[in-house]
């Protein structure tokens, strides 16, 4: 059996949520180093380090969207035969493109705001979108995270202007649902506490996620007991028809008792305020024994390759 001699921590990118992984990289590293050796590696460009020696160590990857999340690295570590934690690149994939995990959802039954992708250099006229989806809408990337390009729209003219500064990319048109913001942790497939966000602004966007006090944290979410249970069981459907591995974040709105599904986060933000350790915390887990809790799958796994290479 192969000893493991330190886990790799890898954060920054250069995609558009780097700082945000910066903050996560550094806490996430910081917990771990309290347990295991942690080697806590920068990212400036978006190549798998050739220091990294799957032998010896595993990849944690404190990244968010581009490379980090869509499957580019996972494909990287598992051609180089790297042990990563979180979930694999064709799950990373699916659950990066919002479109093909609302499909997923609807497909196992779980009720997902209907929508529309569209790429930036050909957006749909806006009288279209409006007789397909209504005129509230949200207008997102369909492969980003973070609230990064998070658009809300209510009537014609501010439609047709979105759409008009939108060049490039891919994006999602979604009929937007007034409801309460929840999320909840899934750790080893089994559902964490359910979180509410309650913004001041009535938004959960870029600026009410990362402004102190901008945003109001409830958990766990007062719930009654049916519909919780209704939330974390298809929380843990989704994780499982998406082939997730080790932990995610999904996010769900609840309008009129009725909850949508909006999202899978494979690689969810990791510093002790973050959502996922807010789940956490409601079934008795500290970011510290949530980062061992994180790790521990892919250290398995470590050592079940290393015995067969022995």
């Amino acid at each position: 059996m192969s000893k493991l001699e330190s886990i790799v921590v890898l954060y920054g990118g250069v995609g558009s949520e780097r700082e945000v992984s910066l903050v996560s990289g550094e806490a996430i590293a910081k917990a771990l180093s309290e347990n295991h050796s942690v080697d806590l590696l920068r990212l400036d460009q978006n190549e798998l380090p050739a220091e990294i020696d799957g032998r010896r160590s595993i990849v944690f990857p404190a990244l968010h969207g581009a490379f980090g999340e869509d499957g580019q690295l996972q494909a990287l570590c598992e051609a180089a035969g790297v042990v990563c934690c979180g979930s694999d690149a064709e799950a990373s994939r699916l659950c990066m493109l919002k479109d093909r995990a609302k499909a997923m959802a609807t497909s196992i039954g779980v009720r997902s705001p209907k929508g529309m992708v569209f790429k930036g250099d050909a957006s749909p006229l806006a009288d279209d979108v409006i007789d397909e989806l209504g005129s509230s809408l949200v207008i997102k990337p369909a492969d980003e995270g973070s609230s990064v390009g998070l658009h809300f729209t209510e009537h014609r003219s501010a439609l047709g202007v979105t759409l008009s500064q939108i060049h490039e990319g891919n994006w999602l048109i979604e009929q937007r649902i007034q409801g309460r913001e929840l999320t909840v942790g899934i750790l080893q497939g089994k559902a964490m506490g359910i979180v509410e966000i309650v913004s001041a602004s009535g938004v959960y966007d870029f600026k009410a996620k990362y402004t102190p006090g901008s945003t109001d944290y409830r958990f766990p979410a007062e719930l009654d007991s049916d519909l919780e249970a209704q939330i974390k069981d298809s929380a843990e459907r989704l994780f499982s028809a998406c082939g997730c591995r080790d932990f995610a974040r999904i996010d769900f709105l609840l309008e009129d008792q009725i909850p949508y599904f909006l999202e899978i986060n494979t690689l969810p933000g990791l510093t002790a305020t973050s959502l996922l350790p807010k789940s956490a915390s409601c079934v008795g887990l500290g970011f510290e024994e949530l980062a061992n809790e994180l790790v521990t799958p892919a250290i398995e796994r470590f050592q079940v390759n290393g015995s067969r290479q022995t």
